[in-house]
């Protein structure tokens, strides 16, 4: 009943952040490759009336990528924008958005001259109101459609080169879901030729900066949808859980009885429908997800393959984790060995640092420990687990942060695979963010982690004593 009460009251408001700004969807923006929309405070382009940003040239970075895509001009992410846009909005001082209305992470108000630090805490340790808020708050941008944002429904070359526009209207939650899929997906090489080795947002540097930045926008757009400032993503702390503790009704769905891999009819998540889950249809046809429903949300936690993950994560692994001093090493993809985003990514045992093809550990093994739509990358984001579980990981890059207090020069600046390197734009995001600018504590972003405040303060008073 609470449920029904909020999400009638939050019915009213409407807004969106993410990939294809509406305003920039038109042949004749495509065809001059331009995205300088106006700000709704003054009328120009960017804001540049008052002083918010101006419509400048994209500078791309040119430093050289790692060999793992051997390929030029085959792809419309390589290089992004440049193949849909190479000019956008650039914003000044504390203002951001693609036409610079929003404030940068971390400030508020009418000028973005006010700071704050927000505060993500435990699903567990929100209130019963709070926590039926957070359910209200994704049934709602699951059912709001975003005005600000559209998907592409074609590659530049099936759109004509932008002649011919093919874009989707797409609602709030899903929009998220379609970027992630966009961002990770096979590579079309026409015919029925795809390349697999490729990912702008796992396997290599960027993964903990994109997700970092995924987040953000997307506890942005809450804030925007539902005019609640206030509202952080939840995160589950899945150490030594010995099951799936938020896969209840309560939380975040229990299991069907009557089908183990369907979720509960008890939680409304269990009428929801998935999209950009049917890889394999995509890559045949050489389409684009374009955000038709394919049915349930699947689940089955702790049926997985036992021997790929024979377990969830322990404090033990992330803790071997936190150790490790590099940041990334080798070639920088899912090989590496003794680097703390290979490990942490899942990639590498959590005992030794070294790659290993047959395991799935720390992030990757909570994906596979819920065997059904989380298992699968492209698709994984349609469960909202996915939220909890990234935000836990990103604050494990954050502790490692403090930790080892790296200069930002230590995040690759070369030879990372395509889209790593450290002033590579991040796919798909418009306006344009670089990996480097996220390799940064949160609390330079404008959040903090509940459980790292109580231990920043034992640290201090232990160097105080």
């Amino acid at each position: 009943m609470i449920l029904a009460v909020l999400y009638c009251l939050l019915w009213s408001f409407q807004t969106s952040t993410g990939h294809f700004p509406r305003a920039c969807t038109s042949s004749k923006n495509l065809m001059e490759k331009e995205c300088c929309p106006p700000w709704r405070g003054d009328g120009s382009p960017c804001g540049q009336l008052s002083g918010r940003g101006s419509c400048q040239n994209i500078v791309l970075s040119n430093a050289p990528l790692g060999p793992q895509f051997p390929f030029t001009g085959v792809d419309d992410r390589e290089a992004w924008p440049s193949v849909f846009y190479n000019r956008t909005c650039q914003c000044f001082g504390n203002f951001m958005g693609f036409n610079c209305g929003n404030c940068k992470f971390g400030f508020w108000g009418p000028k973005c001259t006010e700071k704050r630090l927000s505060v993500r805490r435990n699903i567990f340790d929100l209130s019963i109101p709070e926590k039926n808020k957070f359910l209200a708050y994704l049934t709602l941008a699951k059912h709001t459609t975003s005005p600000d944002y559209v998907i592409p429904t074609g590659t530049y070359g099936q759109m004509n080169n932008g002649s011919t526009p093919m874009f989707n209207d797409i609602n709030i939650y899903d929009l998220f879901v379609w970027m992630h899929y966009y961002v990770s997906r096979d590579t079309f090489l026409g015919g029925s030729e795809i390349w697999r080795d490729i990912d702008f947002a796992h396997e290599a540097p960027g993964f903990l900066t994109w997700h970092r930045l995924f987040l953000l926008l997307w506890e942005q757009e809450i804030q925007k949808l539902t005019g609640d400032e206030n509202f952080t993503i939840p995160y589950w702390d899945w150490r030594d859980a010995e099951n799936c503790d938020v896969c209840t009704d309560e939380y975040m769905g229990g299991r069907n009885p009557a089908n183990p891999n369907l979720l509960s009819p008890a939680s409304f998540f269990s009428s929801w429908q998935i999209i950009c889950s049917q890889v394999e249809e995509y890559n045949s046809r050489q389409a684009l997800c374009n955000g038709t429903p394919e049915g349930p949300l699947l689940r089955n936690p702790g049926n997985q393959d036992k021997a790929r993950t024979p377990r969830l994560p322990s404090s033990a692994d992330v803790e071997f984790c936190l150790s490790l001093i590099q940041y990334e090493s080798g070639s920088m993809d899912k090989t590496a060995n003794f680097s703390f985003r290979n490990t942490l990514e899942g990639y590498a045992s959590p005992l030794t640092g070294i790659a290993d093809a047959s395991q799935s550990s720390l992030h990757n093994g909570l994906h596979i420990y819920m065997n059904g739509t989380m298992s699968q990358v492209q698709g994984s984001a349609n469960d909202p687990i996915f939220l909890l579980h990234h935000a836990f990981v990103d604050s494990i890059f954050e502790q490692w942060l403090r930790k080892h207090r790296p200069l930002q020069e230590v995040y690759p600046e070369a030879n990372a695979p395509i889209g790593h390197n450290r002033e590579s734009y991040m796919v798909p995001f418009i306006p344009l963010y670089r990996n480097g600018d996220f390799f940064i504590s949160s609390r330079d972003l404008g959040y903090e982690y509940s459980y790292l405040q109580d231990s920043d303060l034992y640290g201090l008073f232990s160097r105080l004593h």
